[in-house]
């Protein structure tokens, strides 16, 4: 099976049901970078993985970008469903990319999910994990999925945080207990894929959307394009700045384009990098119906 834009696209649109709904403008606008429009918007919520990043390649001219931004008085914040790692730690990442970003700027729709576990009555939730994910930092007690059948029947909840090294056997591992045993499953990163320097990787939303499929459980989903994580943000945000001087830039229509005209906030799709690069994304908004206020080759 190929993992390319065309999949993922179909993927997404298998799902549509399960994603919020929005406004969107008639037609987009074209830009050659955001800086042509910095002087619309107070605040940007940048996307990470085909914005700042593709994988673990800076994208290039972007901490430029960024920088200009921030010198320009903008708020500037990362909003990004990477949520194999905590905050702190990609920080550290995005600073070593040459980005000048506060601990505060970067949220993770990991943080909304620490919200959503926040007051939960299980006692044990079995975790789709890396062994660097620093579990202990969540405000219920949790445990990394491994091949252990029993493991999984023994845990009250799931979590799907980071697929990089989950395997058919583990998935057919959890769906065989939740069929025994269903159970509540909360998603940490609602992407199906994501673009890496060698094409495109299946994310937890993948498997969410796969096991909901096959059990008839409704995963919880914390991140773009939920609400949820876009509340996180906002609440940084000024109050008295409207909707329509905040811009949400991804690479993404069914995520960050979404997410961002669910809340209200104007958004960007980038064209260059990420989800669509190489390709002519007119079909895709046509199809979809997910139209962005501008599109932009590049960050």
């Amino acid at each position: 099976m190929v993992f390319d834009a065309d999949w993922a696209f179909a993927q997404y649109e298998k799902v549509r049901e399960a994603l919020p709904t929005a406004n969107f403008p008639a037609r987009s606008t074209h830009i050659s970078n955001i800086g042509e429009v910095a002087d619309q918007f107070d605040v940007f919520l940048l996307d990470a993985f085909g914005v700042l990043n593709v994988g673990n390649t800076v994208i290039d001219g972007a901490p430029e970008r960024v920088a200009a931004l921030q010198a320009a008085g903008k708020k500037v914040l990362v909003l990004t469903n990477g949520a194999s790692l905590p905050p702190k730690v990609s920080l550290v990442k995005y600073r070593k990319f040459g980005f000048d970003f506060k601990q505060s700027d970067v949220i993770a729709s990991r943080d909304a999910l620490s919200v959503g576990l926040t007051g939960r009555p299980e006692k044990l939730w079995g975790v789709m994990a890396l062994e660097q994910s620093k579990l202990e930092d969540f405000p219920v007690p949790c445990v990394r999925l491994a091949l252990n059948p029993d493991l999984y029947d023994q845990v009250e909840g799931f979590i799907l945080l980071g697929s990089a090294t989950w395997t058919e056997a583990h998935q057919d591992m959890m769906i065989s207990s939740l069929k025994r045993s269903p159970r509540p499953v909360m998603v940490a990163n609602p992407d199906i894929v994501a673009p890496r320097e060698t094409g495109l990787s299946l994310e937890p939303g993948w498997y969410a959307h796969d096991l909901s499929h096959r059990t008839n459980i409704r995963p919880e989903f914390f991140g773009k394009p939920f609400n949820n994580v876009f509340d996180l943000a906002l609440a940084q945000v000024n109050p008295s700045i409207p909707r329509e001087r905040i811009a949400m830039v991804g690479d993404t229509l069914h995520t960050d384009v979404l997410g961002g005209a669910s809340v209200g906030v104007k958004t960007i799709l980038i064209t260059d990098y990420g989800l669509f690069a190489g390709k002519d994304v007119a079909g895709y908004i046509k199809n979809s119906g997910i139209v962005p206020d501008w599109i932009s080759t590049h960050t």
